[in-house]
């Protein structure tokens, strides 16, 4: 089936303008006020991440829209004080019920245009919070590592893929059946199937023409090994963009596949029968006239001391900023041997069960690839995490270990190089880090980490099946 096959939805405000203006072309608060005067919109949609990566927003009037480009606009600090189901923190001391939830000011990013096929003309902006929440605002942690990249003379271009499975499922009805004997859209392993993808064409093409439409090219998709399973690589770009495409690909899939009937999860491991779903970051370093930073084929591997630093950085910090890259109780699921994922904070050459793995290539394509990431990040911290680490490797010359060569599973590390095995644990080293308060700030380390421990505390409150399993008649 063409990729012409998405039927466009019949948007909530019709503009008259028809889509004549290439939002993705959109710079400043000027191109913003004109793409939304010639399509004629009555209203646009705004959209920001709150501390676990779920994108939340509003729709805003044409003329409150103009204002808020000049004056900036409010949310309610809420939206950094609650989890992903809308329940308040107990624990942190940004906001709470001690500060009434005021609002926060927040800012839109002109630059972050983009049309929603799914909603006919209507045009998509990203937002982000300011003056105090920015120091906790997922986005703006993201900025300020990025500014640290430009004083040392760098940029960084990014990439993220998912893994995430996709089911013949609603919202209603996967309550209804308590989460339990849930139907994937194919059965069976079938990894890189042209099988499965051919007889689901139609998704596949409605997916790829949304994501080229908002501006999330995709420079892979294809099934992965597991029942439903699909994996997409979103093409590279400068950092702060690949974490934009990021959220807004995890958002729009799940958009897609509810219209569809369906629904498609990020969840790092929902069930045990099969691998996690990863969510795999690459990285790479460049100068102000684009020369590639990790090349230097007269070292070994072609590793530049600069990218040598740049992963023993990552090496070295990784247990101590899991935290913000293994970020729910279901990620620490996924950590275990044997199934695709890294266990301790190991690195090697094109090896696939090392957490760091350095791909060899050209000046342009040579990169580090960071496993240790599942599919439920939030883009802006784990991207703020692994780069970060990997500047502060640059800047006080970290040498990591030798690389892994084999099996990193069935190999011994010294004990700085063990993961936390709980959120808890790893919240906790988070919050102890330097490291982490020198390239985050307090501000955020703390707020982030009490937002971790609350998460498992609300795990621990629950009574799970295998508990009831075992211990209900037996004990």
């Amino acid at each position: 089936m063409a990729l012409g096959h998405l039927a466009l939805a019949e948007p909530a405000f019709q503009g008259d303008g028809g889509i004549d203006v290439d939002a993705r072309q959109v710079r400043t608060k000027e191109d913003a006020k004109r793409i939304v005067e010639e399509r004629g919109l009555s209203h646009v949609k705004l959209g920001l991440t709150d501390i676990d990566g779920i994108m939340r927003g509003k729709y805003v009037s044409r003329s409150k829209f103009f204002s808020v480009l000049e004056k900036g606009l409010s949310f309610c600090d809420v939206v950094l004080g609650w989890d992903s189901n809308d329940q308040l923190y107990d624990n942190v001391a940004y906001t709470g019920w001690h500060t009434a939830y005021p609002d926060a000011p927040v800012r839109v990013v002109p630059e972050s245009c983009r049309d929603l096929p799914v909603e006919g003309d209507m045009l998509f902006f990203l937002a982000e919070f300011d003056k105090q929440a920015e120091a906790i605002c997922p986005r703006g942690l993201l900025r300020r590592v990025l500014k640290r990249a430009s004083d040392l003379g760098c940029s960084v271009e990014s990439a993220v893929e998912f893994e995430f499975f996709v089911f013949e499922e609603t919202p209603r009805s996967v309550r209804e059946k308590g989460y339990r004997d849930l139907k994937p859209i194919t059965p069976g392993y079938f990894g890189y199937s042209v099988l499965r993808s051919s007889v689901h064409a139609d998704f596949y093409a409605d997916l790829m023409r949304q994501c080229e439409q908002m501006g999330i090219p995709l420079e892979g998709l294809h099934t992965e090994t597991g029942p439903g399973v699909l994996e997409a690589a979103i093409t590279h770009s400068p950092a702060l963009e690949a974490a934009d495409r990021a959220v807004l690909f995890k958002t729009f899939t799940k958009v897609l596949a509810q219209k569809r009937g369906w629904m498609a999860s990020f969840m790092a491991k929902w069930s045990p029968s099969w691998p996690g779903q990863s969510g795999h970051l690459h990285m790479s370093l460049f100068d102000r006239k684009g020369k590639g930073l990790f090349h230097d084929a007269k070292k070994p591997h072609a590793m530049s001391d600069m990218m040598r630093w740049f992963v023993g950085g990552q090496q070295a910090l990784m247990p101590e900023l899991l935290a913000m890259v293994a970020s729910t109780v279901n990620s620490y699921r996924r950590l275990i041997p044997g199934f695709w994922a890294p266990t301790e904070a190991s690195w090697g050459v094109e090896n696939r069960t090392c957490a760091l793995r350095v791909i060899p290539g050209s000046a342009s394509s040579q990169r580090v690839e960071y496993r240790i990431a599942a599919a439920d990040i939030n883009p802006y911290v784990a991207l703020a995490a692994a780069i970060g680490s990997g500047l502060y490797g640059v800047e006080n010359k970290i040498e990591p270990d030798a690389p892994v060569e084999g099996n990193a599973y069935a190999q011994k590390f010294p004990k700085k190089r063990a993961l936390p095995r709980t959120l808890t644990e790893a919240a906790e080293r988070l919050k102890g880090s330097k490291a982490a308060r020198e390239l985050f700030g307090d501000a955020f380390v703390d707020h982030y980490a009490a937002t971790r421990e609350w998460e498992e505390r609300e795990f621990r409150r629950a009574i799970t099946d295998w508990e009831l399993a075992r211990y209900f008649e037996i004990i």
